[in-house]
């Protein structure tokens, strides 16, 4: 991605989106072409030591064009200089047409299917309307709180550590089948990282936003202080199962992972945790007893995110031959129940199933929502309070078993009450188990994952106690 800038950070020279769009179709000679252009902002402010460091705004623009040959597809991604005149626009086309052609020499695409053709008169109402961007002007009540967080801070002798970043992205989307698309995505998160003054002792939290109204760092910051006392005495604990509660934020790194992996290529081929014994997929098959429901829906309320279809590249889940098509509600779990996994038009068409695209955004219900996680906590004999997990990695795709690191805050819970904090572990766990061994669930609440913050923001997640979460060994992690 380049980004160009004039003194006062806006685009210059460019071609607008709209234009870079017409002048690359009209260019391409090609039995098929798509156009995203991709138009951003971006916002932030970061600080250490309960100091501000560093804060601005930038500008950016990318675009790709895709090219069909004879049902092979070529992609070129451009960068905002290409976007300086018509021929330059031209010239990624062509250079898309011929990466196409060569692809043609080895047949079609395993997901060719014919471009998506428009609805009604093929263009969103928005379409000519320009980019939207963002300014440092969105932080406006988050400075007056985070200002208010380093007095308590310093008074109290710890440090703060975080940032905040808001995200404006306009796409616009054209294609020669005469379909014209616009939307634009805010993505906003805050992330906090509380220490007391020798540093051994540390917490952190999380805030997904859109916009940043309501948010402020000063209540996270008194949060993490509660989190900080608790860790002023410590207990050393041996590797085990452990009933776990975790908070919501740890429980979107596991799902977000199931999720992911929900392909039905991938099932129907026997690669994944979703493949049947004996061949075919587990949708029908119960996974768990609670009524949990996992799905997206672009239109959820607080987590609205791309209406359509966008990529650059094809895959097991996502095809360029889609680019366009709507996006609706994925349901992956219906009651407990496996309802649905991930097509594309061409493995749906292979296999006789559903097209189901996947969405930026992802939910979990199924709990008590009267419940939150300190009645969570209350109901714990002897367990584990884990806020916060990272480096998770996939040891097994076929039972979907992961193993990551505590982090920030593990806590010894007896009789409901928090004891102490414990020594970091390294743990083995399916997001399926999580769901199956889910003791107790709380109520739904918008949640960023900090393992995928940087791919993924837009979730709502229940907290989660798992009776015995596997926690297999001791972590030298501080």
């Amino acid at each position: 991605m380049s980004t160009v800038s004039t003194p006062d950070g806006a685009a210059s020279g460019l071609l607008s989106p709209q234009e870079t769009i017409e002048a690359a179709l009209a260019a391409s000679r090609a039995d098929g072409c798509v156009v995203v252009v991709q138009s951003g902002t971006e916002a932030n402010v970061r600080w250490a030591n309960n100091t501000v460091t560093t804060n601005g705004v930038s500008r950016s623009l990318s675009w790709f064009v895709v090219a069909i040959v004879d049902g092979a597809a070529g992609t070129v991604a451009a960068s905002a200089a290409a976007a300086d005149s018509v021929a330059s626009v031209a010239d990624v086309a062509q250079a898309a047409h011929t990466a196409a052609r060569a692809a043609a020499r080895s047949g079609p695409a395993q997901d060719a299917q014919g471009l998506i053709e428009p609805s009604g008169d093929g263009a969103s109402t928005d379409y000519s309307d320009p980019p939207e961007f963002t300014s440092f002007g969105v932080f406006t009540d988050l400075l007056d709180s985070l200002a208010s967080a380093f007095d308590g801070a310093r008074a109290a002798d710890r440090i703060l550590y975080g940032f905040a970043r808001h995200e404006l992205t306009t796409i616009h989307l054209g294609s020669s089948t005469g379909l014209r698309l616009r939307w634009v995505q805010p993505t906003g998160l805050l992330e906090v990282n509380a220490k007391s003054a020798d540093l051994r002792r540390s917490a952190w939290s999380g805030v997904s936003t859109a916009d940043f109204r309501g948010v402020d760092v000063d209540q996270v910051a008194t949060r993490l202080a509660t989190r900080l006392d608790w860790a002023r005495r410590t207990v050393d604990l041996p590797p085990g199962r452990y009933d776990t509660v975790l908070p919501p934020t740890a429980v979107a790194d596991f799902i977000l992972f199931l999720a992911w992996s929900a392909g039905a290529r991938a099932a129907h081929e026997g690669r994944s945790a979703f493949s049947a014994p004996g061949g075919g997929t587990r949708i029908g098959e119960r996974l768990t007893e609670r009524p949990f429901q996992l799905f997206s829906d672009p239109a959820a309320a607080g987590l609205e995110s791309t209406p359509f279809v966008v990529t650059a590249s094809s895959g097991d889940e996502v095809s360029v031959f889609d680019n366009g098509a709507p996006i609706g509600r994925f349901d992956l779990l219906t009651d407990g129940v496996i309802s649905n996994l991930l097509h594309t038009r061409g493995s749906a068409a292979e296999f006789g199933e559903r097209f189901v695209p996947s969405c930026e955004n992802l939910v979990l219900t199924g709990g008590d929502p009267t419940r939150g996680i300190d009645d969570l906590l209350a109901g714990v004999r002897r367990g584990l309070l884990v806020t916060s997990q990272w480096y998770l990695r996939e040891v097994d795709p076929t039972t979907l078993l992961l193993t990551g690191l505590t982090r920030d805050g593990v806590f010894l819970v007896e009789n409901g009450e928090i004891i102490g904090a414990v020594n970091n572990f390294r743990f083995n766990m399916s997001p399926l188990d999580v769901l199956r061994q889910a003791g107790d669930v709380g109520a739904t609440v918008p949640a960023l994952s900090r393992e995928w913050s940087d791919w993924f923001t837009r979730s709502a997640m229940p907290p989660m106690l798992v009776e015995g979460f596997n926690m297999s060994s001791v972590s030298k992690a501080q």
